[in-house]
């Protein structure tokens, strides 16, 4: 899942207006902490399960000013801000033992194995075509 977190252009603009880029990279940092990552502990009588994610984070902001070829006044902004999660797995915790519990991506299994069937499928052509020569 990727979240992104971008206004639209007129509100950019407009929120720039009043805001120093340190101050966003300040508020964006505070954002990417571990929190994110290690949800909260869930307890089932003596077992303790601990989420885990991937969290990327991506950033990026500009200015500008001065005068264009024809000498009229120039100004610019931007910022930019994303964020993208992805479940990692579970820690287990479970009689002082802990076991870590990866998360299974079901799509990528599905998209790789589709990949593996169309290059097998290609393969047996080309074998096949030079059979018949």
């Amino acid at each position: 899942m990727i979240i992104t977190l971008l206004p639209r252009r007129r509100a950019l603009s407009d929120t720039m207006k009043g805001m120093d880029i340190m101050e966003i990279a300040e508020k964006s940092k505070d954002s990417a902490n571990v929190k994110r990552v290690f949800g909260d502990p869930v307890q089932h009588g003596d077992v303790v399960v601990i989420p885990v994610a991937k969290i990327a984070y991506g950033g990026g902001g500009g200015a500008g000013q001065g005068e264009n070829q024809k000498g009229e006044a120039g100004s610019g902004s931007g910022l930019g801000y994303g964020v993208a999660a992805a479940p990692a797995g579970v820690f287990v915790v479970k009689e002082g033992d802990v076991r870590w519990q990866p998360a299974v991506d079901v799509n990528r299994i599905v998209v790789g194995g589709q990949i593996v069937a169309v290059v097998l499928l290609l393969t047996l052509r080309a074998i096949f075509k030079r059979r018949r020569r």
